[in-house]
């Protein structure tokens, strides 16, 4: 089973994380130091519980970072873009902070500490992270990976991880053509098949081969691969090299004996307890932060649209196991939306949508009755998306393997919703599906918290809103 820690790319990010924590953590030692510097006295009680106070700081600051994707191993933004995001993060977790010292007066730290550490925090971590990115874009700390195979199975490398920022964590050496293969990668990068795999892999300091032939049956150098496993050199499937980098199960390369053996789908009591209870933890901690969000949406629901139209929506999804649930929401559309009971797609700039709906869609408040759901049972707090059973039934004859996502129960949030823009046709449905699987597979507590927090990020951008 593929873990996150797993994947070199989230070890740097995890790294980069701890150090900036504590970044952060001095930054607001540093600060109370120069505020009371003139003053031993008021220096001296102020250090008494800086360490707490240290540790809060930095911890709100961090959660305000990774709220904002700045720990997304596929992030692609402009340095501009990294520095506004990074202000964004910072501002939000100011005012985290300031709440907080309000609800907890034995944390405050002063106007002009928190100000003062603020802006040496924001010094600190930006230049950091700066060098810190160039340090882990250097291709000398990069793995040095060769894929067995030049044909259609090991052109989707090329074709679909071809920017930089999908080969973070691994240096591409070439592509080692397979017997009666087809070529379909640059011809600049083959490699010659004058040596062994053996003694190439000792020539170019070589740590994965990545198997990725278009026809198994006779044509793998078994005893060359052996040979390279004996030198410490990993060998891995292609189906599982995509996984692990691109974080999606890739369909085109799927087989059965694949999903079978590359382990995953942990479903065991305790893993089903821990979600259970994370499930219930969360969305009552979100209830009870956004009751007045919801109250809000009551209200402006009824002005808009008049006594006696309904406030709330009920659909029926598909759950777990194909079972069917009614799901509930704010509405956001006309009552007569469906009124020739044809189920459509959202589509952009939707002219069913009400003005008030299409407030609550980019900010994902009409999605906020859905922890009903939750606490019901019907819906987690993370997993894949529930559609209607009028697109499932279509959409499971015409997509293989789609019936995989409903083995776990559908998510408020989930990764494919950070991954991939909203989807509204079967081609976003197939798309989104390689993500979801990837997420059926390898889901835990750690990655569902995870996902939690970067749903931040979506809700402040209205990202894949409709």
């Amino acid at each position: 089973m593929i873990r996150l820690f797993r994947q070199p790319i989230v070890r740097w990010l995890i790294l980069m994380g701890a150090c900036e924590l504590l970044l952060l953590a001095a930054s607001l030692n540093l600060a109370t130091y120069i505020r009371f510097a003139p003053s031993p006295d008021d220096l001296a009680a102020s250090t008494q519980t800086l360490t707490a106070r240290a540790v809060m700081f930095a911890a709100v600051i961090f959660l305000g970072m990774a709220a904002l994707g700045e720990y997304r191993s596929t992030l692609r933004m402009s340095w501009r873009g990294q520095i506004a995001r990074h202000a964004i993060a910072f501002i939000l977790g100011g005012l985290i902070l300031v709440v907080g010292y309000y609800v907890i007066p034995q944390a405050y730290v002063g106007r002009g500490v928190l100000g003062m550490a603020l802006l040496i925090a924001f010094v600190a971590t930006a230049t950091f992270r700066g060098l810190f990115m160039r340090l882990v874009e250097m291709e000398s700390l990069k793995r040095r990976v060769v894929v067995l195979g030049a044909g259609q199975r090991a052109a989707q490398i090329h074709n679909r991880m071809r920017r930089r920022s999908d080969r973070r964590g691994f240096c591409l050496v070439g592509y080692l053509q397979g017997l009666n293969e087809t070529v379909m990668v640059p011809e600049n990068l083959l490699l010659t098949r004058d040596e062994s795999l053996a003694q190439l892999a000792r020539r170019e300091h070589l740590n994965e081969i990545v198997v990725g032939v278009d026809d198994r049956r006779g044509s793998l150098p078994m005893d060359d691969l052996l040979a390279c496993r004996q030198l410490g050199v990993q060998i891995t499937d292609l189906t599982t090299f995509v996984e692990r980098e691109a974080g999606r199960v890739q369909l085109t390369m799927l087989d059965p004996s694949w999903l079978v053996f590359s382990g995953g789908f942990n479903a065991s009591p305790l893993a089903v307890f821990l979600k259970r209870a994370f499930d219930i933890a969360a969305s009552v901690a979100i209830a009870l932060l956004c009751w007045p969000i919801m109250l809000g949406v009551v209200l402006a629901i009824r002005v808009e649209s008049g006594r006696g139209q309904p406030i709330f929506y009920r659909q029926e999804r598909v759950g777990e196991h194909g079972r069917p649930f009614w799901l509930y929401k704010f509405r956001s559309m006309r009552t007569d939306a469906e009124m020739d009971g044809i189920a459509r797609w959202a589509k952009s700039n939707d002219d069913r949508v009400t003005r008030v709906g299409r407030i609550c869609r980019k900010l994902r408040f009409d999605e906020l009755p859905q922890l009903w759901n939750v606490i019901r049972g019907d819906m987690s707090i993370v997993g894949p998306r529930p559609e209607r059973p009028q697109f499932v039934s279509d959409l499971e004859t015409k997509i293989r393997y789609y019936n995989l996502r409903h083995s776990i129960k559908p998510g408020l949030a989930g990764w494919a919703q950070l991954s991939y823009p909203y989807g509204a046709s079967e081609e976003d449905a197939a798309e989104k599906l390689k993500y979801d699987l990837f997420y059926v597979k390898n889901h835990n507590l750690f990655l569902d918290m995870v996902i939690l927090i970067e749903t931040v990020e979506v809700v402040l951008f209205g990202r894949g809103a409709r």
